[in-house]
């Protein structure tokens, strides 16, 4: 079994408890504990929650098909809420290429509950920025 993938990296996840579960350059599985502090009213996980953790996912994927120092930032990403997650369950979010190309790619992500049931489709595009030159 290889080693858990790094994300210290990435400050804001880490604040938000975001755990990568696999990471390779076609898919990335990342889990986010819902904690009390993560929820609205009632207890179920808060939807900007479940965003970053569907764009901490798709930015990693992003990254780990980079080269030459180049780095990314989100362009867009459209949700679809379906079901909640609820205080003391885990979100999975499992994301997979659409399309990579070289300055655009896009990514679908997946977020389920721990029961299996899908919660949320994500759907983001990553810019790729060229590394500066200088």
């Amino acid at each position: 079994m290889s080693p858990k993938p790094d994300i210290s990296y990435l400050p804001f996840a880490k604040l938000l408890g975001i755990e990568l579960v696999e990471a390779s350059p076609d898919r990335v599985v990342a889990t986010l504990a819902v904690g009390k502090e993560l929820c609205t009213i009632p207890d179920i996980l808060h939807g900007g929650a479940i965003m970053s953790l569907a764009d901490t996912a798709g930015a990693v994927a992003t990254v780990l098909n980079l080269s030459g120092g180049a780095t990314t930032t989100t362009v867009e990403s459209k949700t679809n809420f379906l079901a909640p997650v609820p205080l003391g369950d885990v979100a999975t979010a499992t994301c997979e290429p659409f399309h990579k190309g070289g300055r655009l790619m896009v990514w679908q992500t997946k977020v389920t509950r721990g029961d299996g049931r899908l919660c949320a489709v994500v759907t983001q595009s990553q810019m790729v920025l060229e590394a500066r030159k200088g």
